[in-house]
């Protein structure tokens, strides 16, 4: 299927991991075709009905309520990779997770940020973190851990989950707290806390477009 045309076969093979077509056409492919693109069994056991990246762009909401549904760990999985194919300064990819189903800690976090407090109802958070060790160009952990958390809200959408950035750095207290809560090294601090599940409301999308915040050449 890939192999008689590579540059049209290309366009579709990234069409489909565009999340504009069912999952269950790259199984179509073959496993040769899937090794190539990179589709492990995580991103095949992840749910059929997807959504183009427009889309997922445009209807994304911030989901602070969620059912009792666990979310699975192939599901999850699919979320970070999407996470880690985020550009980064210098390819240097300093960014570090910590994945969070207890209970107690999502209860705990609520105490650090205040507006967290929703997650001690959420199965999961995951917590994005900085890596001082990999931060080679010295500086831009934060847009690029910035790019991987919002690569990972539109993943999370795409799939049908509800998902919610919730802040932490620069407040000192919040680092220092989260740094605590989940034992991060010192040269590990974390970003923002996402919390993810299946949703129990659904937000109605927004058109925020405004023509006169673009500036052509010149202010």
């Amino acid at each position: 299927m890939f192999g008689e045309h590579k540059g049209a076969s290309r366009r579709e093979a990234l069409r489909v991991l565009g999340l504009a077509a069912p999952a269950a056409l790259l199984a179509l492919a073959g496993p040769k075709a899937m090794d190539a693109l990179g589709v492990g069994a995580a991103r095949a056991a992840t749910p059929a009905v997807r959504m183009d990246a427009l889309t997922a762009i445009k209807t994304r909401r911030s989901v602070r309520r969620y059912t009792s549904q666990p979310l699975d760990d192939a599901t999850l999985t699919e979320v970070l990779r999407c996470g880690m194919q985020a550009p980064s300064a210098c390819n240097e990819q300093p960014w570090q997770f910590v994945v969070v189903r207890d209970k107690t800690l999502l209860a705990k976090a609520g105490d650090i940020n205040p507006y967290a407090k929703f997650a001690k109802n959420a199965p999961v958070a995951v917590l994005v973190c900085g890596d001082m060790r990999l931060d080679r160009c010295q500086g831009y952990w934060v847009q690029d851990c910035s790019n991987c958390a919002m690569s990972m809200l539109l993943a999370a959408h795409a799939l049908g989950l509800g998902a919610v950035w919730t802040g932490i750095y620069p407040l000192a207290d919040r680092v220092e707290g989260f740094r605590k809560l989940c034992g991060l090294p010192a040269e590990v601090t974390p970003l923002a806390l996402l919390v993810l599940g299946h949703m129990e409301q659904t937000p109605k999308p927004e058109d925020r477009f405004k023509a006169e915040r673009i500036h052509h050449d010149r202010w």
